[in-house]
């Protein structure tokens, strides 16, 4: 690699390292282009030169820890071998991934709504939906078979992350008593509840799967 390339790159790094320090100690409040030029050591030109903008920055913060998210929850559910093990490693991935990253998952899910990410918000969606085509391409065959039930793409993610990004959003907000180790005891088997097919003749609770792994 080229030193200017190398340089370029380190110069990002720095510039998305600090920002996410800002944030994560001072809050959307103190998330400013002065803070983060200042936590970082990189200029405000070269803040604009990569970025183009504080919110280029922002947008471009936002999808890579959203993109580690999404890495670790489909690499688990890469590994299951049953729609069952699938859906709650995803679940249990996403828990994880916020008691280990809490920096990261603490400005996903406070910053969310933010003016600073409204203006990229189709950049976010593209990459967002780039890593829930991969969540999709798992749970389609699997709906085909019957192993889950058929329900559409966007019903998915409100049914299998809408509880978890809660009890995450609840617990970094340090607000709530909410034991982060209990959610994941308690939520991975509720989830797959809400996914799981009915046996043929079924009058009660209980699924045909439950001796899965």
């Amino acid at each position: 690699m080229p030193p200017k390339q190398q340089r370029g790159e380190a110069t990002v790094e720095s510039l998305l390292a600090g920002a996410l320090r800002v944030y994560a100690e001072s809050g959307q409040e103190g998330f400013t282009v002065s803070a983060v030029t200042t936590a970082s050591g990189v200029s405000l030109g070269s803040l604009y030169h990569h970025f183009g903008s504080f919110d280029g920055l922002a947008a471009a913060l936002y999808i890579r820890c959203m993109e580690q998210l999404f890495d670790e929850m489909t690499a688990a559910l890469q590994r299951s071998r049953t729609a069952r093990t699938g859906v709650r490693a995803l679940v249990q991935a996403y828990l994880r991934f916020t008691a280990e990253h809490r920096d990261a998952a603490l400005f996903l899910h406070a910053s969310a709504y933010s003016g600073y990410l409204a203006a990229r918000a189709g950049q976010i969606k593209a990459a967002k939906a780039a890593r829930l085509a991969v969540i999709g391409d798992w749970m389609r065959p699997r709906m085909e078979r019957g192993e889950i039930v058929p329900v559409p793409g966007p019903l998915v993610e409100v049914l299998v992350m809408g509880p978890v990004a809660e009890a995450a959003r609840r617990w970094l907000a340090d607000t709530y008593e909410l034991d982060l180790a209990e959610a994941a005891r308690i939520l991975p088997e509720s989830i797959w509840r809400s996914l799981r097919p009915e046996p043929s003749g079924a009058t009660g609770t209980g699924g045909a799967d439950g001796g899965e792994d």
